[in-house]
């Protein structure tokens, strides 16, 4: 019998701006070639672009419960079923620098970790400074610095097709590109550490984001 496809996904998660990477792992290995990824538009220019980058109007709600549940679900639905069921999801874990709504922030991320749970998805989350040095050497990297790490790699001037008049990278180009090195940093991890808590990435046993 031939041996199913294992895929895995990395998620930026925000109030504004999700972003979803669902990766086909090959050779034990995770590839841009491979992936596709799902986002919310942030506008009515904002399209999907081939079969790649899906663009998925934003969800109407009326309070912020209703607001944060339909972003859970909208993002399981996205991983659900993948040509077959993601196996492992990682989060990008939260910013401590962050300003702002936080309380709300935080209702967010605990309602999709509530759903993850009640559908059966394990998850994982990783601090921002090892996705950042993971990708780019640098655990301060800037949305730049990781645009141009993504730009060598993938070959896809994103910049360019959703924010062509913007001279600053911003949504939802950053939250695609965070979600393709969420994925690539949560999976390669999951190589070096054989333990499935949920903590094991946040906690001294990750390298240095130094």
């Amino acid at each position: 019998m031939k041996k199913k496809n294992e895929y895995v996904a990395g998620i930026d998660y925000s109030l504004t701006s999700p972003a979803i990477c669902v990766a086909e792992v090959i050779d034990n290995e995770i590839k841009f070639e491979n992936c596709k990824f799902h986002f919310l538009k942030q506008n009515k220019s904002h399209k999907s672009i081939s079969n790649v980058f899906l663009a998925y109007d934003y969800p109407e709600y009326e309070d912020d419960i209703e607001r944060f549940s339909k972003l859970a679900s909208w993002t399981i639905e996205c991983i659900r079923w993948f040509n077959g069921r993601v196996s492992k999801v990682y989060l990008e874990d939260y910013a401590f620098a962050a300003t702002g709504r936080v309380f709300h922030i935080a209702e967010n991320m605990g309602i999709l970790k509530k759903q993850l749970r009640e559908v059966g998805f394990k998850y994982i989350t990783i601090p921002p400074t090892v996705v950042k040095k993971h990708a780019t050497g640098k655990g301060n990297a800037n949305k730049e610095l990781m645009y141009d790490t993504f730009l060598s790699e993938s070959h896809v001037d994103l910049q360019s097709q959703l924010s062509p008049k913007s001279t600053k990278i911003s949504n939802p180009v950053s939250d695609i590109v965070d979600s393709y090195y969420i994925c690539k940093t949560g999976f390669h991890f999951c190589l070096l550490y054989t333990s499935p808590s949920p903590r094991d990435l946040s906690t001294s046993r990750m390298p240095s984001s130094a």
